[in-house]
């Protein structure tokens, strides 16, 4: 890959936060009274957007104050756990190689911007990214497509030189509709099987994914 830039994506990527992800998705289905999943159950109905894996497992259409209920459930629960997430292997080792690379790096995550910013920088980790966008919508869920190609076009990068790096099929789908590369990390929300279907590379951690962007 001739590649120039980077693009991260922050949860279940660049953030080791599956069991507080786990814990929300419970959280709320307890309180809609439905039994709770485990890891490998949530990951075969995991799909953007978002409200469509909810409607799958309580097995029902949502109205708009039952998916507002859900949002409001599952970032009470998220947040209260947000503080036992640590960050993937090979951070922030892998950020510092690419910055001494030459390349340059920004963050895009579909997580909310109010709770993203803080947290990056709790890390240490915002003096590696030429910009950190969340998602300033008031409900979450959605694709991260638009948001990338806003990504892009402010920080006015060539697509062409862009490869974003996630752990969902989304981020295959944004990378497409963006015309960036993709690279694809098996440490998140999605099994390794489904995000082969996008046609990215798959890797297994994120310093694996890195080695891709010499070949």
């Amino acid at each position: 890959m001739t590649i120039s830039h980077v693009v991260w994506d922050w949860n279940g990527t660049l953030l080791d936060d599956n069991h507080a992800v786990l814990a929300a998705v419970n959280r709320v289905l307890t309180g809609f009274g439905r039994p709770q999943l485990t890891w490998p159950e949530w990951q075969a109905v995991y799909t953007r957007p978002m409200r469509v894996s909810y409607e799958q497992v309580l097995g029902r259409t949502l109205d708009d104050e039952e998916w507002e209920r859900v949002d409001k459930l599952y970032h009470a629960q998220y947040d209260d756990l947000l503080h036992t997430c640590g960050l993937a292997v090979g951070l922030p080792d892998a950020l510092r190689e690419v910055a001494e690379s030459g390349r340059t790096q920004s963050l895009l995550s579909m997580w909310y911007h109010s709770r993203l910013t803080p947290t990056v920088d709790g890390f240490g980790l915002t003096q590696y990214f030429t910009r950190v966008d969340g998602l300033t919508d008031a409900l979450g869920g959605g694709s991260k497509a638009d948001s990338l190609i806003r990504h892009l076009a402010v920080q006015d990068l060539d697509p062409a030189e862009v490869v974003l790096i996630g752990d969902v099929v989304d981020d295959g789908h944004a990378a497409q509709a963006a015309g960036t590369r993709c690279v694809l990390v098996s440490t998140g929300a999605m099994t390794r099987e489904a995000l082969q279907t996008t046609g990215a590379p798959v890797t297994d951690s994120v310093t694996e994914a890195l080695r891709l962007l010499d070949v």
